[in-house]
């Protein structure tokens, strides 16, 4: 699993404003010594760039829902969709220091709605008497096995257990997804299942 490159939120978010501060006093400075000053337009420069390159980053930590994740039922593409939301949300909560309460409420709700999820999938799998029931029932409880440990993990180190957690879900997912559940949409579409 990819490590969050700076372990400590705070530290980081200290760092880049102490960054943008330096770039700021230094960009007034060299307007006040001389506005011809090469410097100062190269700081300026990396001030107007630094929007960009965090929206960059930022953008590459989060999972988009794209047409190809469809299984080709609407509700569990609507689920599906939502649990992304989900995910990204719990992402939120790695990226930025948002407090205990707010990392705790996004990753109880991404458990609660996954197990709801998981439900109402087996159901639709167990009434249309899908014969990969059991081994795709058995991939959800490994998936909440794994969750179980990094709930474990939280009380331990909150930093990285989050990241861990928000790194996990979304490849699990998406390898999920466009594997296993695309395997039973045909079955089901088939039974008439939309």
């Amino acid at each position: 699993m990819k490590k969050n490159m700076c372990r400590n939120k705070k530290m980081c978010m200290f760092g880049v404003s102490l960054l943008i501060l330096t770039l700021v006093v230094g960009a007034i400075l060299g307007l006040l010594a001389g506005p011809t000053s090469p410097i100062t337009w190269t700081l300026i420069a990396i001030l107007v760039v630094i929007p960009f390159v965090h929206k960059k980053l930022a953008s590459n930590q989060f999972v988009e829902w794209k047409d190809d994740y469809s299984v080709g039922i609407d509700s569990i593409d609507q689920q599906h969709k939502k649990l992304l939301n989900l995910i990204n949300q719990l992402q939120t909560a790695v990226d930025y220091s948002t407090g205990e309460q707010f990392e705790r409420e996004a990753l109880d709700e991404l458990v609660d709605y996954t197990k709801t999820h998981f439900t109402y999938e087996e159901g639709l799998m167990r009434d249309n008497d899908y014969p990969g029931f059991a081994a795709h029932k058995e991939q959800h409880e490994k998936m909440f096995n794994k969750v179980r440990e990094v709930l474990a993990e939280y009380e331990q180190d909150h930093d990285a257990a989050m990241s861990n957690a928000a790194e996990y879900l979304k490849d699990w997912l998406i390898k999920h997804i466009n594997g296993t559940d695309k395997e039973y949409s045909s079955y089901l579409i088939g039974k008439g299942v939309k």
